[in-house]
């Protein structure tokens, strides 16, 4: 049985779209394909990685990549994390079967020393709901 891809979209793809991607290959990566990209992508952010790392969860080969390199590309699901990114979708040309919008505030906004990780945890909680119904 083929893996679905999924592609988890923001706009910088430094933190809450990387986030996504390295989570679901960690909680289901025997069915999912994980990927993520950001309209305008920028280094990925140390805190987010300390996050996941601190959560048990593998941060090797996660870089941000554009959302221009998914041009063409069909997924099975697209996850957008943020406004900006919802945006920029609309003229993007990838596919997808199902599209969700999942607006998790920006860590790097927030001012906190938890920003990340709970950014994390929201997006590992709608991530836990979501495999549920997609078992």
């Amino acid at each position: 049985m083929a893996k679905k891809r999924v592609l988890f979209l923001c706009n910088a793809n430094s933190a809450r779209s990387l986030m996504g991607e390295a989570l679901l290959r960690h909680l289901a990566d025997d069915r999912f394909e994980a990927y993520s990209a950001g309209s305008e992508p920028d280094s990925p952010q140390a805190l987010a990685l300390a996050a996941l790392q601190k959560q048990g969860v593998a941060t090797e080969g996660l870089a941000s990549k554009s959302l221009n390199d998914f041009a063409g590309d069909d997924s099975d699901t697209v996850i957008v994390l943020c406004d900006k990114a919802q945006q920029a979708c609309r003229d993007w040309q990838g596919g997808a079967g199902e599209r969700l919008f999942w607006n998790i505030r920006d860590p790097r906004l927030i001012g906190r020393a938890d920003a990340y990780e709970q950014a994390l945890q929201e997006i590992r909680r709608r991530l836990m709901l979501w495999l549920e119904i997609n078992k």
